[in-house]
């Protein structure tokens, strides 16, 4: 090979750079900062973690996350080959009969149409965007998974807790029975049914407690834990805080930051992009190469240039309209899921206010109204004056008024979290997101 050739092929093995294309380093930076928060092995969840830890952990575990986050970093590098010119070709042509008569070497390259590049670059940079929203929407939708699973396994601890405290009541009512049987103030009827009544709760804490199994099983997996690993602790329940924005702050809010309407505005630039990248095509692409004798004296060099000819203007028209439409599609996408969102909204806020209520009327009215109830019917029972199914009816009001405050209870947080988390979409803290992401997408 002669030395000018030589020469450029040594360059060109030894490795180029293109140019990166707007967002592309930042883009790299922060699949970076992200790839820090996500190691490979995790410390296990400690005895006394609270559920911020569990989500946290989860977030950082779960493998849906971990695949939203390969899709993301996998359409980051995709920018650098859409950005990128098609790799230089060295040629190798000769000519021989009795002898070789000519030997020339080269070296060719195909060049996209002024502007092909960029616009490649930038729907590819518009793609990555759409990926990092489906991250964040995973990591969103796991710390709700994580929420929605250990709300009812706590809240049916406490229903455990309320039935143990009334299998108490019930027995110390059928010790009641008794006395007054032994007196003649009451038949053995009324101890028969107390002792009903305790089989009948007896099977149904049986049944709720052979339930809490489901239910860790289900905690377990939204942790991202596996089968084979411990079962993680059910840390304590935070007490619920009240307050905060009102609603139409929040739907503001949602609005802005909800990460389903981000990703479908950047399939809207994506779909941009790819109607510039269409329009593009009516442009020529460029091959330009040079060969040179090497057998002759002085050698003989030979310059090359090519150029494609886009004449099939159907094929043109169509990729533009093709573009035209998925534009279309997707602006109308996005219209479509800010309706849904705004009823969405509407529903977890309405079952959020309508739990709130419930708890107040319990809590203030009828818990102390049922209580004081049982008290009396007991004490009338002891003297004589009610009927022992009297003082059964007061303590299974007193029952599903407490069963009504727990499924009240985990109503309202499971509302809460899927407002906050998925419709909102506000990170809890130390999920791991880019810095910048926390406080406003990048464009």
């Amino acid at each position: 090979m002669v030395p000018g050739l030589a020469l450029v092929a040594g360059g060109l093995l030894a490795g180029c750079r293109g140019l990166p294309v707007a967002g592309e380093k930042a883009a790299r930076q922060e699949v970076a900062e992200v790839g820090r928060q996500l190691p490979e092995q995790l410390p296990e969840l400690a005895t006394n973690a609270t559920l911020a830890d569990c989500v946290r952990f989860a977030v950082r575990n779960h493998p849906q996350v971990r695949a939203a986050y390969a899709d993301w970093a996998a359409s980051v590098e995709n920018i650098t080959v859409a950005r990128s010119l098609p790799d230089p070709k060295l040629t190798f042509e000769l000519y021989a009969a009795d002898a070789v008569s000519s030997l020339m070497p080269g070296l060719s390259a195909d060049l996209p149409g002024p502007g092909k590049l960029a616009a490649r670059g930038a729907a590819a940079s518009a793609e990555s965007r759409a990926r990092y929203f489906q991250f964040e929407s995973a990591a969103l939708q796991t710390a709700l998974a994580v929420e929605k699973s250990y709300y009812p396994l706590r809240f049916l601890d406490a229903r455990l807790a309320v039935n143990r405290q009334m299998q108490a009541l019930l027995g110390s009512l059928e010790t009641l029975a008794r006395a007054q049987n032994e007196v003649g103030r009451a038949t053995l009827q009324d101890v028969l049914r107390a002792q009903i009544e305790q089989d009948k709760l007896r099977t149904e804490t049986a049944d709720l407690e052979d339930s809490r199994q489901v239910l860790l099983a289900d905690f377990k997996a939204a942790l991202g834990l596996t089968a084979e690993q411990a079962d993680p602790p059910v840390p304590v329940l935070a007490p619920f805080t009240e307050g905060g924005p009102g609603d139409e702050a929040l739907f503001a809010l949602a609005l802005k930051q909800n990460p389903r309407l981000k990703e479908l505005a950047a399939e809207i630039r994506v779909a941009e992009a790819s109607l510039r990248m269409a329009r593009k095509e009516r442009t020529p692409d460029f091959s330009a190469g040079l060969e040179v004798d090497a057998k002759a004296a002085p050698a003989v060099w030979n310059p090359q240039f090519g150029m494609t000819l886009p004449v099939w203007r159907d094929k043109l028209a169509a990729e533009i309209a093709a573009a035209r439409a998925g534009e279309r599609a997707a602006r109308a996408r996005l219209t479509a899921e800010q309706v849904g969102l705004a009823a969405d909204f509407a529903e977890q806020a309405y079952l959020i206010r309508e739990a709130g209520r419930e708890l107040t009327l319990l809590r203030d009215r009828l818990l102390p109204r049922a209580r004081q109830a049982l008290e009396i019917s007991r004490a009338a029972y002891r003297s004589g004056q009610a009927d022992f199914l009297n003082v059964i009816d007061a303590e299974r009001s007193l029952l599903d008024f407490q069963t009504d405050e727990i499924a009240a209870q985990t109503q309202r947080a499971v509302a809460r979290a899927e407002l906050t988390l998925l419709i909102v979409g506000t990170p809890p803290p130390g999920v791991p997101l880019p810095t910048n992401e926390k406080t406003g997408p990048r464009h």
